[in-house]
């Protein structure tokens, strides 16, 4: 158990604990969430000792111990799996010890505690953390060093979970992984047997992994049991009795100051004004609790253009060496959300480059709309900020011509305050920078948007904020990201990147885990722990249940359907609309004529496929409702 009394701490000048009290519960997955900027990092710190309190305690059981994530494994010539089981200090204290024990005794206990420990199965588990990390059989044999640092990092992960401590703390653990990765450590957290604090801000992570939830807001904590929808639903329950509470006390008030207005100045009630003047002061005000709004991400939309955006026609693409991808064949039209999927090294960014005009094709055809503008996004570009430079210096250099009023009300609209807005890229957060790189991406009004894990360093708040952004956003979207719930939200075509091709993917992100998680040999803990709950649940199932969570999705998709149709009608419209009055006013080329002709028959070919794919998800929905 840990328990944390009164702790109250500032850095910088800033409060970031004041007299904030909370207790976890032992052997429990615990997810730490809060705003950017609130205090969680340093809470790990302040539990490590690291840091020491302002006031206040934390307490910790004694001998425990505490284990995180070093900055990355060393680039040393040791193996990846030699690297891990090092990690394990104990055992490798006691294999060493037996090599050169000689009192038959010492030698037994050695041996009962290597038993105990579970010492001869050590080489198993670290090879099983290890491939569900992305390692394979020949990777976990190759030297640290011939890895990068992103992948160095997944091996120190590899090697905290493989040393199993008493208390596991993690920070932003996914921000390195890819979805693979993560939904392989959302099924190992779950199954945890310590205690482990967790900071993410991945939801689908904290619905199945954590079993309780530490909120720090305002300089407190406070603990919810189960997982983020659980303590999102009982946090705004909280709220909403809050405001009725208060707006209860204040209408009281109100009405005593009203009777001790009107009746002070006389004599028979001036007794009774001075009674009820007594219980004004000592009724304790409610404070006012209200969630501030993080900034909104607002992309304009684009004027239409005719499909396709882009085609590729047997298409080959690499650097240098050998082809990444190859029989590449796709095309790309307006109203299209594809999340690509698959391991990291696939091809994803390769791909993704190639649609962003970054990289040539090495053989086949591609052809682009000739008007065409592209906003691209990807996480290294937080690095090609320029550190002692601005946001304001940043969008000048692009927008030299505008005012400098009209420079800082875009960055405001974007989320930059006065207080920011003067401020070095290099003092900027994680999320206020990639915040400025998505302003700069999507400055010109692209009308298709490459995004490359847009998430990482976003706040659960800025991460729906970014989400509503995107469906509201009218252009195309190509998503890479590690979490799935902004995939689920966005997408609605999957394409899988993997084997040197890319491929559509029949089925959801729910199939896709399961996928992931039969190629890597894990149960999959939340399909295992519903399907008891379906067994459980069976006799009493009556002929008119219904499972409503696949009939919102299916009324979501159909919605969707039937939105891109009436986007595509409209645009119809609008070329029949002037290629009427063109041919009625005789003011239009027989070239201009047949320019537009031929754009109007992409968009009736675009027209029957949205149809055919609006009436068969009202089919999938009429047969659901049905049962």
């Amino acid at each position: 158990m840990i328990s944390i009394r009164n702790l109250a701490f500032s850095i910088g000048g800033k409060s970031l604990f004041t007299d904030a009290s909370a207790t976890v519960p032992p052997r429990t997955t615990v997810g730490v969430i809060g705003r950017n900027g609130c205090g969680k990092s340093t809470l790990f710190r302040l539990i490590r000792g690291e840091l020491s309190p302002d006031g206040g305690d934390i307490e910790v059981p004694r001998q425990a111990r505490i284990g995180g994530v070093a900055q990355e494994a060393p680039a040393s010539s040791v193996s990846l799996l030699d690297t891990v089981l090092a990690a394990d200090h104990e055992r490798a204290e006691l294999l060493a010890r037996a090599e050169t024990e000689t009192d038959p005794e010492a030698i037994a206990d050695i041996q009962t505690r290597l038993a105990d420990i579970g010492a001869h199965s050590a080489e198993a588990r670290a090879a099983s953390i290890l491939q569900g990390l992305g390692f394979d059989a020949a990777a976990q044999a190759r030297a640290c060093s011939e890895f990068s640092g992103g992948w160095r990092m997944r091996v120190a992960l590899a090697a905290v979970l493989f040393s199993a401590p008493d208390l596991l703390l993690l920070d932003e653990p996914t921000n390195y992984l890819d979805l693979e990765g993560t939904v392989w450590l959302e099924n190992f957290l779950a199954r945890y047997p310590h205690t482990c604090l967790i900071i993410s801000h991945d939801r689908d992570l904290l619905n199945r992994s954590v079993k309780g939830v530490l909120h720090c807001y305002d300089g407190k904590m406070t603990y919810y049991t189960g997982g983020y929808d659980a303590f999102d639903a009982a946090r705004r329950a909280k709220l909403e009795q809050q405001v009725a509470l208060k707006r209860k006390q204040d209408e009281q008030r109100a009405h005593i100051q009203s009777f001790v207005d009107r009746f002070k100045a006389k004599a028979s009630k001036a007794r009774q004004a001075q009674s009820r003047m007594k219980m004004l002061e000592r009724m304790q005000p409610i404070a006012a609790i209200s969630e501030n709004a993080v900034a909104e991400f607002s992309f304009k939309t684009p004027e239409d253009l005719p499909p396709p955006l882009i085609t590729v026609s047997e298409g080959v693409v690499g650097y240098d060496g050998p082809p990444v991808l190859s029989k590449l064949n796709f095309r790309i039209d307006q109203e299209d959300r594809i999340a690509l999927l698959g391991a990291n090294g696939e091809g994803k960014s390769t791909l993704s480059k190639l649609i962003a005009g970054k990289l040539p094709l090495m053989e086949g055809e591609t052809t682009r709309s000739k008007k065409l503008r592209i906003g691209y996004f990807a996480q290294h570009q937080l690095d090609e900020l320029r550190p002692e430079e601005s946001a304001l210096r940043h969008l000048t250099a692009l927008r030299p011509d505008e005012t400098p009023s009209k420079l800082r009300a875009r960055l405001g609209a974007a989320g930059f305050g006065a207080d920011l807005v003067d401020l070095a890229a290099k003092r900027l957060s994680g999320g206020q920078k990639a915040r400025l790189l998505m302003m700069l991406a999507t400055l010109d009004v692209p009308h298709l948007l490459i995004l490359d894990e847009p998430t990482n360093h976003l706040d659960i708040e800025s991460r729906d904020a970014l989400m509503h952004a995107l469906n509201d956003y009218g252009g195309a979207i190509i998503l890479v990201s590690h979490d799935p719930h902004l995939v689920e939200a966005v997408a609605d075509r999957l394409w899988l990147v993997g084997g040197g091709q890319v491929k559509n993917f029949d089925g959801d992100m729910s199939d896709y885990r399961k996928l992931l998680l039969g190629q890597r040999g894990v149960p999959d803990r939340a399909t295992k722990e519903q399907k008891a709950a379906a067994k459980a649940e069976k006799p009493k199932k009556s002929a008119q249940s219904k499972p409503r969570h696949s009939l919102s999705a299916l009324r979501a998709d159909a919605k969707k359907c039937e939105e891109r149709l009436d986007k595509l009608n409209r645009m119809l419209k609008t070329i029949d609309d002037k290629l009427g009055d063109g041919l009625q006013q005789g003011m239009m080329s027989a070239t201009e004529i047949e320019r537009i002709s031929i754009k109007r028959a992409e968009v009736v070919e675009a027209v029957g496929r949205a149809e055919v794919l609006w009436m068969t998800s009202l089919e999938k929905l009429e047969e659901a409702e049905a049962v």
